[in-house]
């Protein structure tokens, strides 16, 4: 009998702990008129016809973010209208990173991001990124908010190790008129603290062992496309291998894939290399290709494969049947 009534004590506190962690009406419906007015702002840095404007809405849109974030369990509303600011979660729902990017007249690109904690209280505890890319000779170095690398997140793998999480963020940058970027960070936290970076890419399996890096970069011709990404069932990270298609390899703008891919194994804490994931020669006079992209139809918020595309572009065409 006693067991009986600890459990329902057990599942009373539960349910009202979890009512306490709701969002309330009032604060819901005001978080719903202020996504209203983010989502314009959001949309006029995607949009905007010069640099001054979509600037003045960034610049806009970051007080106004967090005036709505401060509302009470503010974590629980997903924003979801703002389709031009990337949010992403990982798998424990520990915090949440939105990043977006402002273009300026010269196709450059400055990123502005915010980790946002969920807190038990419901309080919010918010780190603001500064986007320090610009003016990091080296970039294979371990920094705090103040310090990111700046980038759209678009996807966030978790690993577990020794009683600390691990965070892998991918992330895409535009970057410049002749080249675009992916890559890879591991984000820990330290003291409570967010923590960019750390000796987490190794290649000490490969045929030619090189050192480890602090964070993975990929730059490459702006009209080729890429892969970077996770693949559940080989649970490890997949990318394309990159050549020069002007046999420069000191020009990472002229890179483009060779219908070969590498990889990243998860191994006592670490990303470890694999040099070749798939062993399939190429068949006789098959060559590289760049696979050109219709730049029209990039989306800068959510990055694809030209596969992606693809695949997208035929289940559209087999729905309108």
């Amino acid at each position: 009998m006693k067991k009986l009534l600890y459990l329902l004590l057990w599942i009373l506190a539960g349910a009202v702990s979890a009512q306490a962690q709701r969002l309330n009406s009032a604060d819901s419906a005001l978080l719903i008129k202020q996504q209203d007015s983010l989502k314009q702002l959001a949309d006029k840095i995607l949009n905007g016809k010069t640099e001054d404007v979509r600037q003045q809405a960034s610049d806009q849109l970051i007080p106004q973010l967090v005036r709505a974030l401060k509302a009470p369990y503010s974590f629980r509303f997903r924003f979801d209208s703002l389709k031009s600011i990337s949010i992403q979660y990982p798998q424990d729902s520990s915090f949440r990173i939105f990043t977006w990017a402002v273009e300026n007249e010269t196709t450059f690109y400055r990123h502005y991001g915010a980790i946002q904690m969920n807190t038990k209280s419901g309080q919010l505890k918010l780190f603001p990124l500064f986007d320090n890319s610009d003016y990091t000779a080296n970039p294979d170095t371990v920094v705090d908010n103040k310090g990111w690398y700046g980038c759209l997140y678009y996807k966030i793998v978790q690993q577990h190790f020794f009683n600390t999480e691990y965070y892998t963020l991918f992330g895409y940058d535009a970057n410049n008129v002749r080249s675009t970027k992916k890559l890879l960070d591991v984000l820990t936290f330290k003291a409570g603290k967010p923590t960019f970076g750390g000796s987490y890419f190794s290649f000490a399996e490969d045929t030619v062992p090189k050192p480890t890096r602090k964070r993975f970069i990929l730059e490459y011709k702006k009209e080729a496309t890429i892969s970077l990404s996770y693949n559940p069932e080989m649970d490890m990270i997949v990318y394309d291998h990159l050549i020069s298609a002007t046999n420069e390899p000191g020009k990472p703008y002229t890179y483009v894939p060779d219908l070969d891919y590498e990889g990243f194994k998860w191994k006592g804490g670490k990303w470890v290399h694999i040099e070749k994931v798939f062993h399939d020669a190429l068949k006789l006079g098959k060559f590289p290709l760049e696979q050109p992209q219709d730049q029209s139809k990039k989306n800068l918020m959510r990055p694809q494969t030209q596969e992606e595309m693809d695949a997208e572009k035929a289940a559209k065409k087999r729905k309108n049947k």
